[in-house]
């Protein structure tokens, strides 16, 4: 492969297939509470981003059992990632969040990965989940929507944060010895490719585990929903999409793990998705235009440690 595969990164980790479990838990967030902002992020619908999400209503041994019942026999699974999902999980009480946790912290659970906002993680939060790390021997991920790097799109977006959090959560997080997955949108209108090859800059330094890659779906009954009725939200084609995750890949360091390349979401929830294709066939194109380019992950990724005095060493 020319990049690092989240499937086979799962299987050398773990000795075999590990497949994720999505959670629902009756959380909210910071920018919908009215704490940072409300109504949330321009392109955030009423749902938040769990479309094949059980109801939050179930119990976490609810849900999990549930999704099993599918995934077990389908796929043979063993082991398994509970991951809390929707909206910003660690909008809680730490002990709270713990408690949620600890229910998922089954005998056949390798790991736990929680979604949420870089303004949404405190020590005492990572306190708590280093104690049932250590306490249940799961690996914890912490999965932390940044959308861009650029600060400006960011405000446009109503994101209710810029890139200071992000870079603040991402380092104590780390320096609890837990893993970061960083979600980006690599074609938010307002982002050029020298955008998208600082995304891949930061997320370098930073020293980040896993990277989930978007494209921009236009989610019904949203701001940006209205905004792209009234011509305001110019899309870029599938064939740019493409040039730039491949550019984001060149940039990027070749041991950060790709958990997706294109995202997904059904039609009858959006106006605009994956410009009407199959994702697996902009995962293809994608695939294509590397191997095309005799390129791969990291191949620009000489940006690091000093690259302006290396001549004196």
């Amino acid at each position: 492969m020319r990049y690092r595969v989240y499937s086979d990164y799962l299987k050398e980790r773990y000795g075999e297939k590990v497949y994720k479990l999505p959670i629902s838990l009756p959380v909210t967030c910071p920018n919908r509470d009215g704490t940072c902002g409300t109504g949330g992020c321009v392109f955030c619908g009423e749902i938040g981003a769990g479309y094949e999400n059980l109801p939050a209503s179930f119990t976490v041994a609810m849900q999990i059992k549930a999704n099993k019942e599918h995934i077990v026999p389908k796929y043979k699974a063993k082991k398994f990632i509970p991951y809390f999902q929707n909206f910003s999980n660690t909008y809680l009480p730490p002990e709270k969040m713990g408690d949620y946790v600890r229910q998922a912290c089954l005998e056949d659970v390798v790991a736990i990965a929680l979604a949420t906002r870089p303004d949404c993680i405190h020590d005492e939060h990572l306190l708590v989940l280093r104690q049932i790390k250590e306490e249940y021997g799961v690996d914890i991920s912490i999965e932390l929507g940044l959308q861009s790097v650029n600060y400006h799109s960011l405000i446009k977006i109503k994101r209710g944060h810029t890139l200071a959090e992000f870079i603040d959560a991402v380092l104590r997080i780390k320096s609890f010895d837990m893993e970061v997955c960083a979600h980006l949108i690599l074609n938010l209108p307002w982002d050029d490719m020298a955008d998208v090859i600082e995304d891949a800059k930061i997320l370098s330094a930073l020293n980040v585990d896993q990277v989930k890659l978007h494209a921009l779906y236009i989610v019904k009954e949203t701001l940006m929903a209205k905004w792209y009725q009234e011509g305001l939200v110019p899309m870029i084609s599938m064939e740019e999409y493409v040039e730039r995750v491949v550019t984001f890949l060149e940039y990027l360091h070749p041991d950060i793990v790709l958990q997706r390349l294109i995202g997904r979401a059904p039609e009858k929830n959006t106006l605009f998705t994956n410009w009407q294709t199959g994702w697996w066939k902009i995962r293809d194109a994608i695939d294509q235009r590397l191997e095309v380019q005799n390129t791969h992950q990291g191949r620009c990724c000489d940006y690091l440690n000093g690259k302006a005095v290396r001549k004196y060493l």
